[in-house]
């Protein structure tokens, strides 16, 4: 992690003020800003979905399965550059912008400690779906311990009475659920 990321500060609805802040101080001080949250799914013969196990040594969230890939949009780029970025820098894969599927904006604020540090994160995130049907991924070993598909109904399952140890939101889910409950996936194939 680069220890000099700049982010947009944003409004309510995501748009940039004008404004930039480090984001070690947008996470101290609570300060909204971006992301990308990417998850990536595929079709056996249940609906799968990729989930990453967030390194140890991750300033929020350590050694938690989390979204497949996501991240932090630094100051003066877009939502859906950031997250083809962070897909090939976390994952190694080259996502095309015209099959990501946008599920929806999710506006999210969590107050907690880690590693000894105060973590007051605002974020406001574009979520997406991408289809990828593929085991090899080489993973960012700064970031990510390793990558796992689960079926979608376990995922549910799991976070909804918490049987594995994970940060990720069960109304996200249900985002991506109701999303691909209204498309059809031949089309983004």
């Amino acid at each position: 992690m680069n220890d000099m990321e700049y982010l947009d500060v944003v409004d309510e609805l995501g748009n940039p003020t004008g404004q930039i802040v480090e984001r070690t101080i947008a996470h101290e001080k609570g300060i909204r800003h971006r992301t990308s949250h990417v998850w990536i799914i595929r079709k056996k013969e249940k609906l799968e979905i990729l989930l990453q196990l967030r390194s140890k040594e991750k300033d929020s969230f350590p050694s938690c399965f989390d979204i497949s890939t996501a991240g932090h949009i630094p100051a003066g780029c877009s939502y859906v550059e950031s997250a083809i970025r962070e897909a090939k820098e976390e994952l190694g894969i080259e996502i095309d912008e015209k099959k990501l599927i946008y599920c929806g904006k999710q506006n999210r604020e969590f107050k907690g400690e880690f590693h000894g540090n105060v973590f007051h994160d605002v974020q406001i995130s574009n979520v997406y779906c991408y289809y990828l049907d593929q085991d090899q991924f080489t993973v960012q070993k700064e970031e990510i311990e390793k990558v796992v598909w689960m079926s979608f109904d376990d995922c549910v399952n799991g976070v909804k009475h918490n049987l594995f140890n994970n940060c990720i939101f069960m109304d996200e889910l249900e985002l991506i659920e109701n999303t691909l409950k209204q498309i059809s996936l031949e089309n983004y194939l």
